[in-house]
């Protein structure tokens, strides 16, 4: 994937934090997914204007780590297939 690829939340999905779940959530208009830790964090991200290198220099800084380009790209990847994301 391109650093300058911008993801964003695609049409008719909600991002929030669910407090009765313990959990970021993406609500839709025919349910609700539940998102781990790694993939809430990721999404929190992912407003249309972030390019991707900065998404990932973000989480990286935000956890003290590197190396986490590979599993942003792959959920990424299944959150485009799922429809859940655009990538620009």
């Amino acid at each position: 994937m391109d650093d300058a690829i911008t993801p964003r939340l695609a049409h008719g999905f909600r991002f929030q934090w669910e407090e009765a779940q313990g959990c970021h959530v993406l609500l839709y208009p025919e349910g609700m997914v539940k998102l781990n830790r790694s993939a809430g964090e990721i999404l929190a991200r992912c407003d249309g204007a972030t390019a991707l290198g900065d998404i990932v220099a973000s989480l990286e800084a935000a956890f003290s780590a590197s190396g986490l380009r590979p599993e942003v790209e792959k959920f990424l990847e299944i959150a485009a297939g799922n429809r859940w994301v655009t990538l620009a």
